[in-house]
């Protein structure tokens, strides 16, 4: 048989004159500080509600405590009553889907270190807000999530949403204990990711009441004080049912009522609210004792106002309101704070930081408020307990606190892994018995309830035949088990393969999937090529000569290109033969008639949608113009491949293989879940294209898809583990699945001698060292000149 070597697989140990470097070149030079850029998401000022003020004291306060944070905001705008955002990096129609997907589109663009998301159902469109989804599903980065609130008793969609988020988020930030509690127990949040910060607050000196009374024009009279946007959630009409007992005792008293009528109140009913609060003042004979001031303050107004009152009431219905930013401003402030006793009241006031009373009684809120009154000395108590607690809260803490949630959230360097290289077999062999390679793993440990199947066993085949230090006996035990898989596996009477085999031997179909059928035939063909047994050899060309006829009639592409890769395999070990010419042939006339009539100016590519096993397409028609003297074909393998690695880099140049959601599905391809599959896929492809045409852009886009496997991936964490050869079944958004199976160990396995084969590649093609940096960089062994 004749070989050709540039297409060979490598099966040696490293030669004595090889060099052996680290797996990962430097993403920034040692000592190199790289400051992290965050998508800041959320309403935002100049609109006028509590999630646009914290998103913009967000913005503002780390900007000005940890500069090294570069933050990108964008706001959630309604196109009804669009404003104008000041230096944002863009904006997020609310009903709009497509906005959202855009969005993520341009985050993932901008190479963000993470999302910041600032969550309530009525900032985002759909029923509920569904649309965030859109949004967070498209993101790569890794998600921080700030739930503003947190429904203990939600409905059914609100409970499905909530979750979804939980699933994609790797930090979560709430504002109080209780809620952490509730996410917990009601969600099955993961405690590990929830972070409690309490809400962020001014740090202004204590006691200037009578500085800012006299520029207000109040001087003498003892200020009363609830902020926000107005509706019947506030219990104000409590408030002012409360003050003719508290006028009776204390006639100086003046109860300021700031901000304007919540819009959608606004939008449905006018002000309706306030003009029935007004009538309630007149009839009690209150009303010169209530200021009203119908307007959403700026934050230093706002704390300028607060500053004159004495007591600050927040008589609210809504028990499990879990923050409120005006609360926090208050008890920062040091004033003393007259509450229901909801969520975030209960915590921020607790030990005498505040006065809590009973809901929905205007009586309580009366006592309270005069038994302040009546006693100075107890009211400058409370005020200077507040005044303490809000020391714990002011804006150096809680950006100090954000950004370090921030550094959590963000996916580390990639670690350099051990020098040297070959990866261990014993995972491999773990997951094998003498029937052949089980199908999945619980963790690390074999799964037996799921048995066998023929897509793995024809890859654990291609393994042994080019891993090198292992026995040759050994070497020629495994190659039978796997290779006897394959055999067995093939229905003479339907004359295709079987694919899934129970635990207990019993094959579970007649006829397994086209993918199966066409693996089996690539290994059948790899064999051939790369098996050191001629009698080995000989049997996989029999058996391939056998079952070639099967393919005649499959159309499907994956299961078309991975018979071409067989085929390839045997022309390049047997060049006139006739029936692998054939096969490869047709799959070449195939995939390229597929990608003609598929192709658009923006996707040149085979389908019209993105499935696994991409780049398998590109690398068919790569070998099939190869082989066949068909430079078309060639050119245009070249191309798709081209685009589709294009379409599976990152911004920062990491490798981000097309995600399991994305498969079958139109648009861009979204990030998540991340297999190893794909990225040997990507590997093996390049290593064909480089062959094909000798361009060294395909070594950087082998390295790129090989240090996925050690961390250079979008949450920093490492697959692959080099001593025993495992691989973890791939890249969630939060994080690694724990679960080892055979196709991921099979993967991270033939990746790594394709890249060594690459490597062989490169020696063979240049003399010099222009060609060898993307592998010494990848840490394989190349051979010196």
């Amino acid at each position: 048989m004749t070989h050709e070597p540039t297409l060979m697989f490598v099966d040696a140990r490293p030669a004595e004159r090889t060099e052996v470097v680290s797996i990962y070149s430097p993403l920034h030079a040692a000592g190199d500080a790289q400051p992290h850029r965050v998508a800041l998401i959320g309403t935002f000022a100049p609109r006028k509600c509590g999630i646009a003020t914290f998103t913009t004291d967000i913005f503002e306060q780390l900007k000005k405590w940890h500069p090294e944070i570069a933050l990108d905001v964008y706001a959630l705008d309604d196109p009804q009553a669009p404003l104008d955002y000041d230096g944002v990096a863009g904006t997020i129609a609310q009903p709009s889907l497509k906005d959202y997907r855009r969005a993520a589109r341009r985050i993932n663009a901008s190479g963000a270190d993470a999302v910041w998301l600032q969550h309530e159902y009525g900032i985002f469109g759909g029923p509920d807000g569904a649309y965030v989804r859109e949004l967070v599903d498209r993101i790569a980065a890794p998600l921080v999530l700030t739930l503003h609130t947190v429904l203990i008793e939600p409905s059914a969609h609100q409970r499905e949403i909530l979750e979804h988020l939980l699933t994609r988020a790797s930090r979560v930030m709430v504002m109080s204990e209780y809620a952490r509690d509730v996410l917990i127990e009601r969600y099955g949040a993961d405690p590990e990711i929830l972070q409690v910060i309490a809400h962020g607050a001014p740090d202004r000196p204590f006691g200037r009441e009578g500085i800012f009374k006299a520029a207000m024009g109040v001087s003498g009279r003892k200020v009363l004080m609830t902020f926000g946007l107005l509706g019947p959630s506030k219990g104000l009409e409590l408030a002012i049912e409360a003050l003719p007992t508290i006028v009776a005792r204390h006639p100086q008293v003046l109860y300021r009522i700031v901000g304007a009528t919540h819009p959608t109140l606004m939008a449905r009913d006018g002000e309706s609210y306030r003009e029935g609060l007004q009538a309630l003042a007149q009839r009690l004979g209150v009303a010169d004792h209530i200021a009203w001031d119908n307007r959403f303050l700026d934050t230093d107004e706002l704390l300028d106002q607060l500053e004159a009152c004495d007591v600050y009431i927040t008589p609210y219905h809504n028990l499990q309101q879990s923050t409120s930013g005006t609360l926090s401003y208050a008890v920062a402030l040091g004033k003393a704070v007259v509450s229901t006793p909801y969520v975030h009241a209960r915590e921020l006031l607790a030990d005498g930081a505040g006065a809590l009373i009973e809901p929905k009684s205007s009586a309580a809120i009366a006592a309270a408020v005069n038994g302040l009154l009546d006693d100075p000395a107890a009211l400058t108590t409370m005020q200077r307990r507040a005044y303490a607690r809000g020391r714990t809260t002011i804006w150096p803490r809680f950006a100090a606190a954000s950004a370090e949630l921030i550094a959590q959230a963000v996916a580390p360097e990639p670690r350099a892994a051990p020098l040297g290289a070959t990866p261990g077999l014993s995972a491999l062999f773990a997951m094998s018995d003498g029937t052949g390679m089980l199908q999945h793993g619980i963790g690390a440990v074999p799964d037996r309830r799921h048995g066998y199947c023929l897509d793995d066993n024809a890859r654990a085949l291609m393994v042994v035949n080019v891993v090198s230090g292992l026995a040759a006996d050994e070497r020629a035990k495994w190659q039978a088990v796997y290779a006897s898989f394959v055999q067995h596996a093939w229905n003479e009477d339907a004359q295709k393969f079987r694919n899934f085999m129970a635990f207990d031997r019993r094959w579970c179909e007649d006829v397994g999937s086209q993918d199966s059928n066409g693996r089996a035939l690539w290994a059948l063909g790899q064999t051939v090529e790369t098996a050191s047994d001629p009698a080995l050899q000989h049997w996989a060309l029999g058996w391939f000569d056998k079952v070639r006829s099967a393919f005649d009639e499959m159309a499907y592409p994956r299961t078309v290109a991975f018979a071409m890769l067989g085929a390839s395999a045997v022309l390049r070990t047997t060049p006139a033969h006739a029936g692998a010419r054939e096969l490869l042939a047709r799959g070449g006339d195939l995939l390229a008639r597929l990608l003609d009539g598929a192709r658009r100016p923006d996707w040149a590519w085979f389908e019209a949608v993105l499935g696994y096993d991409n780049p398998r397409l590109a690398q068919a028609l790569i070998e099939a113009g190869h082989l066949l003297d068909r430079p078309d074909w060639r050119d245009a393998g070249l191309e798709s491949l081209a685009w589709i690695a294009q379409q599976q880099r990152s911004a920062n140049g990491q490798f981000r293989p097309v995600g399991s959601e994305s498969f079958g599905v139109s648009g861009a391809p979204l990030p998540f879940d991340q297999q190893p599959l794909e990225a040997q896929a990507a590997i093996e492809a390049a290593r064909s294209a480089f062959v094909a045409s000798g361009d060294r852009r395909w070594i950087d886009h082998a390295n790129a898809a090989w240090q996925w496997y050690f961390g250079a991936n979008d949450r920093g964490t490492v697959l692959a583990d080099l001593a025993t050869g495992r691989c973890r079944d791939g890249l969630t958004p939060r994080g690694a699945n724990e679960n080892c199976g055979a196709e991921s160990i099979l993967a991270f396995q033939l990746a790594h001698y394709s890249m060594l084969a690459m490597a062989a590649d490169a020696a063979d093609e240049s003399t010099g060292d222009a060609l060898e940096p993307g592998l010494r960089s990848a840490g394989f062994p190349v051979a010196n000149p």
